[in-house]
């Protein structure tokens, strides 16, 4: 059974979304493919760059409604050619035109139209809540009441995401990831079957269990080894902070990071990519190691308790783990 103790360690990863998703730069991004092209649309758009990420390849807008496609939000957005931001900066306006397709997007023909004031938005040290949620009845896509505890002796992949996000590579990217990967674990021969996916709505005014359930449908989801969970805003509030992630409704839309979160048989916390994109594959592969961990392979005395836990660190820069 999972401890309180346990859980709380997700306390432990980074804080920031857009930062955390800047500092673990992606390879070279690929051009967009000619089929890719041929489904392409483009929309033109204003904003104010919030922040631009240190990878050269991001940058955070503050942006206006996008006519005939989303409402005004913050969001990151994916540059192909770094040139696109050489002279740029925080507190500048700009016009850019982004680019939309079935599985990607990025924004293109960025100017400068002039300069705000940007306020330095400092992040507090705030007490974050120890109650690790683990007995409260959260409701799953089948109007199932469901606890965290209930996927005891479970390895959990936990991510956070909206089903009205109109950005392919970001939620329903996340939602491609869990269904690329459990397609691949379920091939697998003698493999775990000891596994289970959490996809956690916050946005719990429209997400109903309804919705949630057609949505799972779309990517052919197993409730054997997938749940949507919706609840309670304060409890959803909760379950995110602890996982590190922050998310604030815009409109009909929500500004938020990506955390998705693999968790081991025993609760703890085994790795965390804090970036969107392709990660069926590590996700794959982290389930695997999750699965196989026992009690007895975590437990022991304080001293070999500590030492565990150093090893799980990794030198992928991408954990944050504690």
């Amino acid at each position: 059974m999972w401890s309180q103790r346990a859980l709380f360690r997700m306390v432990l990863l980074c804080s920031g979304g857009f930062v955390a998703m800047a500092a673990n730069p992606a390879s070279e991004p690929p051009s967009p493919s000619k089929e890719s092209q041929r489904d392409m649309r483009s929309f033109e758009a204003r904003g104010v760059i919030k922040e631009l990420g240190t990878d050269s390849r991001t940058v955070l807008v503050q942006h206006e409604a996008v006519a005939g496609y989303m409402p005004a939000m913050t969001m990151p957005f994916k540059v192909l050619d770094s040139n696109e931001l050489v002279g740029l900066r925080a507190g500048d306006r700009i016009s850019f035109r982004l680019r939309v397709t079935d599985t990607e997007s990025w924004i293109d023909d960025i100017t400068r139209i002039g300069s705000v004031q940007v306020s330095e938005q400092v992040q507090p040290e705030s007490s974050r809540p120890k109650h690790p949620l683990l007995a409260f009845k959260f409701t799953n896509e089948l109007g199932q009441a469901v606890a965290l505890d209930d996927f005891r002796g479970q390895a959990l992949a936990i991510t956070f995401f909206f089903t009205r996000c109109p950005i392919p590579d970001y939620c329903p990217r996340l939602s491609k990831n869990f269904q690329e990967a459990a397609k691949k674990l379920g091939a697998i021969s003698g493999g775990p079957t000891n596994w289970h996916f959490l996809s956690v709505s916050f946005d719990t005014d429209f997400d109903t269990p309804q919705v949630l359930r057609a949505y799972g449908e779309l990517y052919h989801y197993n409730p054997m080894h997938w749940s949507f969970l919706t609840g309670p805003a304060e409890q959803i509030g909760q379950l995110a902070r602890l996982s590190d992630v922050t998310f604030q409704r815009d409109d009909a839309s929500f500004n938020h990071n990506f955390r998705t979160l693999i968790i081991d048989t025993t609760g703890h916390l085994q790795i965390v990519f804090p970036t969107g994109g392709e990660l069926s594959e590590a996700i794959v592969e982290e389930i695997l190691k999750a699965a196989a961990v026992t009690n007895q392979s975590v437990s022991g005395n304080a001293a070999r308790g500590q030492e565990h836990d150093a090893n799980q660190k990794r030198q992928d820069p991408r954990f944050h783990g504690g």
